[in-house]
């Protein structure tokens, strides 16, 4: 069992940042790689990043390379999601998950999730 709490969100607007942080706990941090996914209103949960045990690999999705940065410390049992020249269409909850195996890019390749923390960027 693993336990993730998601903090860092907010309601800012249009070119700003916000930093995202995934706390975990309950289970050995870094044999496990992290990923980031995001759902807005009537929508599917997206992937956003993902990042591998020991953090020297990450993945991001179009939408966010080279705005979004993923990082982890595994010391802390914390990965960071740095989020730049936020667009209105970044809007969603933005959830932290962590994987065990299978495709980082789909959902249900992730078995512990957090509840999740809200962003919103007005233009």
């Amino acid at each position: 069992q693993v336990q993730l709490t998601e903090s860092g969100g907010g309601l800012v607007q249009a070119g700003a940042s916000l930093r995202l942080s995934c706390a975990a706990s309950g289970r050995t941090f870094s044999y496990y790689a992290m990923g980031w996914f995001r759902q807005a209103p009537g929508k599917e949960r997206d992937f956003v990043a993902a990042i591998s045990l020991s953090g020297v690999s990450t993945n991001y999705a179009n939408s966010v390379k080279g705005r979004f940065t993923l990082s982890r410390d595994n010391a802390k049992n914390t990965v960071y999601l740095q989020m730049n020249s936020l667009k209105p269409e970044d809007t969603a909850v933005y959830y932290c998950a962590s994987r065990n195996s299978g495709s980082m890019f789909q959902a249900i390749s992730y078995d512990y999730w957090g509840q999740g923390t809200q962003v919103t960027v007005s233009s």
